[in-house]
């Protein structure tokens, strides 16, 4: 039986996910940004939880474990980097698999935005949470990694298949058109951009996205073929450091 992802906005400008193993019941919700707003969503919905996933040691995805643990009980699983912050019972890293349920998660390592950044794969049904590494048009800032980790993140979502269903955390999604406008002439881009600024207008949400569209439109996975004078991990840095510096 598939999973079932319930999404909502929490903090400035997170989502936060609790996901539900439907052959089971069993819970888990991606990272904690905010214990209150998560413990009201399991009473709206009435579910228990079971399984804290963190990707990585950021307060806004860490943040919430200590409050959620003592209020559930829930086993916390994640990188060993979370423990900078927060409580963890299990430490996992690539290759490493979590079952919620009756459902297989993966491990992938996602490093670059924090050293041990990881990433959660169900491949049955082709949904990835994937934290601060990929976002709708966008990539996390290096805050720790170089643009080489970051690069081999990233090529390691791109392997995925097309159709995979992409989780990422923050509604950022407007603010990266605009710079992926700034540096791409890309038709497809283009009509993307605009659906997703209608989008913003109407207070919708732009997550989740695909492997697929980020593929033909993301400017940081076409970093290659937006500069093809660099190799293809020197090329997403200086796509990368062009970001850091846009005041669109």
């Amino acid at each position: 039986m598939p999973l079932t992802v319930h999404q909502f906005p929490c903090l400035s400008d997170n989502y936060g996910f609790l996901v539900r193993d439907d052959a089971t019941g069993q819970v888990a919700t991606i990272d904690t940004p905010d214990a209150d707003a998560i413990l009201a969503q399991l009473k709206s919905l009435g579910w228990s939880l079971d399984l804290i996933l963190n990707t990585h040691w950021h307060p806004d995805h860490a943040g919430g474990n200590e409050a959620l643990k003592a209020a559930t009980g829930a086993t916390i699983v994640g990188p060993p980097e979370v423990t900078r912050i927060a409580p963890l019972d299990r430490p996992v890293g690539d290759g490493d698999t979590v079952m919620l349920g009756d459902t297989a998660l993966s491990v992938i390592d996602t490093g670059g935005h924090t050293l041990g950044h990881i990433a959660y794969f169900d491949a049955a049904d082709q949904i990835a949470f994937v934290g601060d590494t990929l976002f709708a048009l966008g990539c996390g800032r290096l805050f720790e990694g170089t643009a080489e980790q970051m690069w081999d993140s990233l090529s390691r979502l791109t392997a995925l298949p097309d159709a995979t269903t992409v989780y990422c955390a923050h509604e950022y999604t407007a603010a990266n058109a605009r710079f992926a406008l700034s540096i791409d002439a890309d038709p497809a881009l283009k009509a993307r951009a605009e659906a997703i600024f209608a989008q913003r207008e109407r207070g919708e949400a732009t997550v989740p996205t695909s492997i697929g569209v980020e593929k033909a439109t993301n400017p940081f996975l076409r970093a290659p073929r937006l500069r093809p004078d660099l190799g293809p991990a020197e090329a997403f840095g200086a796509i990368r450091a062009a970001k850091d510096e846009f005041k669109g």
